[in-house]
C-alpha cells in the first residue's frame, strides 16, 4: 500500500492524497490550491494519476480548499462516487457553483490582462455549469455509519468539530488478510466554536495524517473572544466607522452571526444602540448557507438545539439583513451612518468583500476584523502583516483603516487542542504524517508530538509518496517538474515581451525613415534575447 501527498503538504491549501492498495486507488479530498500566480498554475497542472483509475473519493469537508477540484476532476473524466456526510453535501450544492462562478469571472479579467499581454488566452478551470454537473456523483452518509466502498476498503466518518458536516475520517484497508488503519484528520475544530459539537476522540490507528494549520499557535482564550469582538465593534461605530469583517461564507459567517446574537444580552446597556446599527450579510452563498444549518440541526451543538426548542432562531435577530443583487451590495457602501458588513471571501481574494475593502480601507475611522486564517499571498495576509498600501482591482488603495484579528475565532485547533487530540489515542499509531500547515508549524507539531504524545513524525512534501511495506518516504518528481516548467514559462514569456519591446522600437525607427538614429542599442537588446534562448535551449537539452 502506498499513500501520495499531493497538496497541503508544506502548504496549507490543496487537500488531496492518492491512496493505493493492491486492489483500489482513491483519493481523500481534492481541493483547490490558493495563494497566489503560482497557486494558481497548480490547480492548472495535469492530475498525476489516471482518473479512470481512481475507484472513489472521500471528502472530509466542504471548503474549498479540500473540494475545490472536484469538478476539475469531473470535467476530466470522473464519474464514480464521492462519500461525503450528508451536510458536506448539501453545503457542496451551493460551494462548487458558486467557486465555478468566480473561476469564470476571475478567468474573464486575466484573459483581458493576457490579451493585453499577448498571452494566450485561457479557459476558466471549470464553468459554475460543470461544477453543478459534478454534484451528481456525491453520495451521502451519516456519522458513525460504516462503509465499504470497495472490496479491500471500509471508512467511517466522524465529526471533526471545523464546520458543518466536518470530518475525521477512519479508513481501514485489508490486505492479504492483514488489515491496516488509517485516519484522516481532516481540519480539527477548535475548541467549544459557537453552534458545533466537540471534535470526535478517535482511539486507535496504524498511522494518522494530521492538520497542522495553527501547529505553533495558541488561540486567545474563548472567553475573551465575545468581549473582543462586541467592543471593537462599539468603538468603531462610536467613532463614525463602519466594521467590515470578511468572513468565510460557510461557517465563519454563521458562528458569527450567533455571537452577535447571543451576546448582545452581555451588554445590555448597550443593547438599545446595538439594535439600531444594521448588520449585513453581504454574500448570496452565505445567505444560502445559513438555510442549510437551518436545515441540519442534528449537527448542532446542545445550546444551539436549545434556542430552537424555545423558538428563537439562532441566527436571527433585531436589525440583520441578508442582501442578494448587486444593486444591494453597492448600495451598501452609500449609506452614511455605521454598519457592520460581513461579506466573502474570508480571505479576500474573490468576491464582494473586495468592494468594501476598496470603499473602506482608505477611511481611519472605520476597522476590518479578521476573524480567520489567512493564507501566504492572499490579499488577507497582506493587511495583516501591515501592508500600508494594497492593490484592490488594479487600483492603489491607502491602508487606514484599523486591521484587528480575533484568533481564537479560527475553526482550526491550536498546538494544545491537536495534541490533545493526539493524545486520546489508546492504541499509539506508528506513524503520525504532518500535513496541511506552513514549515514553521509543522516542524514546532512534529516536535511536540515526538517529546509529548512519543510517536514518530514525518513532514512529507507536495507529490512525496510513503510506501507502506517498505516504511519508505520516496521524493515526488513531479514537484520538480512543475517548478522547471513554471521557471521555463516564465523565461519564455519574459524574452517575448523584450523582444517585442525591441521589434517595437525599431519599426518605430523604420517608420520615421530617420537614419540619423542609433540603432545599436536595439540591435544589442535583440542580440541578448538570442543568447538568453540559446541559455535556455542548451539548459532543455541538459
Amino acid at each position: 500500500m502506498k499513500i501520495s501527498f499531493l497538496g497541503a503538504a508544506k502548504e496549507v491549501t490543496g487537500s488531496c492524497y492518492l491512496v493505493e492498495t493492491e486492489k483500489t486507488k482513491f483519493l481523500v479530498d481534492c481541493g483547490m490550491f490558493q495563494g497566489g500566480e503560482v497557486e494558481d498554475e497548480l490547480n492548472y497542472q495535469e492530475f498525476i494519476f489516471d482518473v479512470g483509475d481512481i475507484d472513489f473519493v472521500l471528502l472530509t469537508h466542504a471548503h474549498i480548499d479540500h473540494s475545490g477540484r472536484i469538478p476539475l476532476l469531473y470535467k476530466r473524466g470522473y464519474r464514480k462516487r464521492i462519500y461525503a456526510t450528508k451536510a458536506t453535501v448539501d453545503l457542496c450544492r451551493y460551494m462548487l457553483p458558486d467557486s465555478g462562478h468566480i473561476q469564470e469571472m476571475e478567468s474573464e479579467w486575466k484573459n483581458r490582462k493576457r490579451k493585453r499581454a499577448d498571452k494566450p488566452l485561457r479557459e476558466p478551470l471549470y464553468t459554475a455549469d460543470e461544477a453543478k454537473d459534478s454534484l451528481s456523483i456525491f453520495y451521502g452518509v451519516d456519522y458513525g455509519e460504516i462503509i465499504e466502498p470497495a472490496q479491500d476498503v471500509k471508512v467511517r466518518f466522524n465529526d471533526a468539530g471545523h464546520m458543518l458536516g466536518s470530518s475525521i475520517i477512519e479508513v481501514w484497508v485489508n490486505e492479504k488478510g492483514k488489515e491496516t488503519k488509517i485516519v484522516f484528520s481532516g481540519d480539527l475544530g477548535n475548541k467549544k466554536i459557537p453552534l458545533l459539537k466537540e471534535v470526535t476522540p478517535i482511539k486507535s490507528a496504524d498511522y494518522v495524517l494530521c492538520e497542522s494549520t495553527y501547529g505553533n499557535r495558541l488561540h486567545e482564550d474563548i472567553g475573551d473572544r465575545a468581549k473582543k469582538l462586541m467592543e471593537i465593534i462599539i468603538k468603531t461605530v462610536k467613532r463614525g466607522g463602519n466594521v467590515i469583517i470578511p468572513s468565510f461564507a460557510v461557517g465563519r459567517t454563521q458562528e458569527l452571526l450567533y455571537e452577535l446574537h447571543k451576546n448582545r444580552e452581555l451588554y445590555k446597556d448597550e443593547i438599545e444602540f446595538l439594535n439600531n446599527v444594521p448588520v449585513y450579510v453581504d454574500s448570496p452563498l452565505a445567505t444560502s448557507i445559513t438555510d442549510v444549518f437551518t436545515k441540519h440541526p442534528e449537527y448542532l451543538d446542545s445550546e444551539a438545539q436549545e434556542y430552537i426548542k424555545k423558538g428563537d432562531l439562532p441566527l436571527d435577530f433585531p436589525n440583520l439583513h441578508f442582501t442578494h443583487s448587486v444593486e444591494e451590495s453597492k448600495a451598501l457602501n452609500e449609506i452614511k451612518t455605521p454598519v457592520i458588513i460581513i461579506s466573502a471571501s474570508g480571505m479576500c481574494e474573490a468576491g464582494r468583500i473586495k468592494h468594501h475593502l476598496k470603499h473602506n480601507l482608505w477611511r481611519p475611522e472605520c476597522t476590518v476584523l479578521f476573524v480567520g486564517y489567512q493564507a501566504k499571498g492572499t490579499l488577507g495576509r497582506k493587511l495583516l502583516e501591515g501592508e500600508k498600501n494594497v492593490k484592490i482591482f488594479g487600483e492603489d488603495i491607502s491602508v487606514k483603516a484599523e486591521i484587528e484579528y480575533i484568533e481564537s475565532f479560527s475553526g482550526h485547533a491550536d498546538q494544545k487542542g491537536i495534541l490533545d487530540w493526539l493524545s486520546q489515542f489508546t492504541d499509539k499509531p506508528r506513524k503520525i504524517f504532518i500535513v496541511h500547515g506552513e514549515d514553521e508549524a509543522q516542524e514546532e507539531l512534529a516536535d511536540k508530538i515526538e517529546s509529548e504524545v512519543r510517536v514518530k513524525t514525518l513532514i512529507p512534501s507536495r507529490y512525496d509518496t510513503y510506501d507502506f511495506n517498505e516504511d519508505k518516504l520516496v521524493r515526488g518528481e513531479a514537484e520538480d517538474k512543475f517548478k522547471l516548467e513554471l521557471e521555463i514559462t516564465n523565461k519564455i514569456e519574459e524574452m517575448k515581451l523584450r523582444s517585442d519591446k525591441a521589434l517595437n522600437k525599431l519599426q518605430e525607427l523604420i517608420n520615421s525613415k530617420d537614419i540619423t538614429k542609433d540603432l545599436n542599442p536595439i540591435v544589442s537588446e535583440l542580440n541578448n534575447i538570442n543568447e538568453s534562448l540559446m541559455k535556455l535551449y542548451r539548459e532543455l537539452l541538459d
